[in-house]
């Protein structure tokens, strides 16, 4: 059995996100450590940051110390809130513009006064390790090489870790998101998966998803998919971090729940991930293999074998 997929009796088997996002860390880091030499330096990924959100700067912060971990060359910069919108861009330009600079990411949410696509269109997409902008979602549509979208790589790469061959299952996702939503679907094609793209103006939405061998829940609903929602068998992936009310813990308290009923869901499917712990930390494990294939791409170089067939 895998390292990422922990058993659990009567009820289903956990995917480990923190487990599997060590494994994606190290395939990131022997990736490095084979471009290095050919690069003469290592990789880079600059993240920039505008605002003091504090979820955000958590994150970040997270972002930067496994880059370092993994070898990689780490940028981070940080801006206050009231940046304007063309000096965000023109931070960007820099970095297109730096030949030492393999990815970017610009941390979201931005402030409102800041248009999100306009900074999002201004990166390079050879550079887009987060795989949003509209070249990426190209590449993506039409099969060609290019950086896909973190946390949906996530999502396939967990659906494979406790499946193997996806060819012919049934995916539901539901949310339509240009983060999550719409690229999962894309990625599962890629995987011969027959996929159903769900959301909220979704006819018996329920019975829906009971069909589904593979379930993925991107909507930002707390605990919405219910376990009759859940075919007998199947796998959850459970991209929703929602914050709760958790009066059990004591006045004021909150805790974290994802898009479905945990609990529920855990008496029906085969394989489910947790939140907080799941799909969450693979997000990063793939940013930093992005960044790998960037730099590789750029030169001219293969994929190291490392990283190649994540």
């Amino acid at each position: 059995m895998s390292d990422a997929i922990k058993s659990v009796d009567g009820a289903a088997s956990l995917l480990d996100g923190k487990a599997a996002a060590a494994l994606i860390d190290s395939r990131a880091q022997a990736g490095v450590e084979a471009l290095s030499g050919p690069l003469g330096r290592a990789p880079c990924l600059a993240v920039v940051l505008v605002g003091e959100d504090p979820a955000s700067h958590v994150y970040v912060r997270n972002k930067v110390k496994r880059t370092e971990a993994s070898g990689m060359r780490s940028i981070e910069i940080k801006k206050p809130a009231d940046l304007s919108e063309d000096a965000l861009v023109a931070i960007v330009e820099d970095l297109n513009a730096d030949p030492g600079v393999d990815g970017i990411l610009v941390q979201m949410p931005l402030p409102d006064h800041i248009d999100s696509r306009r900074v999002i269109e201004t990166i390079d997409p050879d550079k887009d390790v987060d795989g949003l902008t509209a070249a990426s979602a190209g590449r993506l549509v039409q099969g060609a090489p290019g950086l896909r979208p973190c946390t949906p790589s996530g999502c396939v790469w967990l659906a494979r870790e406790a499946l193997g061959d996806l060819s012919g299952l049934h995916v539901v996702v539901i949310g339509r998101s240009i983060l999550v939503g719409k690229p999962a679907g894309l990625l599962f094609l890629e995987q011969n998966c027959t996929v159903t793209l769900a959301h909220s103006r979704t006819k018996d939405l329920p019975g829906l998803c009971a069909s589904a061998d593979i379930l993925v829940a991107a909507v930002g609903r707390p605990e919405m998919v219910k376990g009759e929602w859940i075919k007998p068998g199947a796998t959850v992936l459970d991209v929703g971090i929602n914050r709760i009310d958790a009066p059990e813990r004591g006045e004021g308290k909150t805790r974290l729940v994802g898009d479905v009923n945990f609990e529920q869901a855990a008496q029906k499917a085969a394989f489910i991930t947790p939140v907080p712990g799941g799909v969450g930390p693979m997000t990063i494990g793939f940013l930093l293999v992005n960044t790998v294939r960037a730099a590789a791409a750029r030169s001219g170089l293969d994929y190291p074998a490392a990283v190649a067939d994540l």
